[in-house]
């Protein structure tokens, strides 16, 4: 089934406020269905402990662990999510599909809900599951 163009940044953005970290699977937020736009961990919930299927589903899974269970992720957070998506969505190397979901979630990483009071940083504050983390993290602080 295919989405309307503008609804999929909606359904993404939905997806994102999901409700615990990346280290157990999670339905979407408040207890909804699973409505996975891309990979393992793209959109509403997710299927931990399965890994991230390529660099994309890497960096929503790290947006899912920097979530804390029932509640929002920080700014920090979704600026890193947006900030990844870019990147990916530049990279000539990544397949054209995934680069056109990337620059969706990019453009849908902006407007995720966040928490009021800063949440974990962008670096975490939670740990993320095993074998998402990318060489080079560490200098992600912001």
């Amino acid at each position: 089934m295919m989405l309307p163009r503008f609804a999929a940044p909606f359904v993404f953005a939905a997806g994102c406020v999901a409700l615990a970290g990346a280290s157990q699977a999670q339905p979407a937020a408040f207890g909804g269905p699973k409505m996975l736009i891309h990979g393992n961990y793209c959109g509403p919930g997710n299927n931990a402990p399965l890994p991230p299927i390529d660099a994309l589903d890497a960096a929503c899974a790290r947006h899912d662990a920097c979530t804390p269970q029932g509640g929002l992720p920080s700014r920090a957070c979704n600026m890193r999510l947006q900030r990844e998506a870019e990147m990916i969505s530049r990279d000539p190397r990544i397949p054209e599909k995934e680069r056109a979901m990337a620059g969706m979630i990019a453009m849908g990483a902006g407007a995720i809900p966040t928490s009021p009071d800063g949440g974990p940083t962008a670096t975490g504050s939670l740990t993320p599951a095993a074998g998402i983390g990318l060489p080079g993290d560490d200098d992600d602080a912001e």
